[in-house]
């Protein structure tokens, strides 16, 4: 049986020209790991202050080897590249981001509820015992 199909496409490191101060290697890390731009080039700046100059070599050389994030040619119901998924990230105000991160939360608080319940009922009692046979 093949699952082919049902694999989500592997994420690439590329470089972001589109968000990019100077190459956008910074912009294209911070998208891989899915954080804030800003945050990935505050750490560059300062790896490279604080005497870390193979940061710099590591920046040149991801210049060169990385390949630049393709413009998208049309909009085929699929979410477009660079837009943020989540309120905070977006830059919402810290209102509608409590309420994102309340809502999370209160579903994760109604599936642990759910299993709780499950494993203290006799259902899963028995399930364990024939399972044990």
């Amino acid at each position: 049986m093949s699952y082919d199909n049902d694999k989500k496409p592997r994420k690439q490191l590329l470089r972001d020209k589109a968000n990019a101060k100077v190459a956008g290697v910074c912009a294209g890390i911070a998208n891989y790991f899915n954080i804030e731009a800003w945050l990935v080039r505050i750490i560059v700046v300062t790896a490279v202050i604080f005497g870390h100059g193979f940061v710099v070599i590591l920046y040149i050389a991801a210049w060169m080897i990385l390949d630049e994030v393709q413009a998208p040619q049309a909009n085929n119901g699929h979410k477009p590249v660079g837009v943020k998924t989540k309120v905070y990230q977006a830059g919402e105000p810290p209102r509608a981001a409590f309420h994102d991160i309340d809502e999370e939360y209160r579903e994760l608080e109604g599936r642990l509820q759910a299993m709780e319940r499950y494993i203290t009922s006799n259902a899963y009692k028995v399930d364990r015992e024939l399972k044990n046979l």
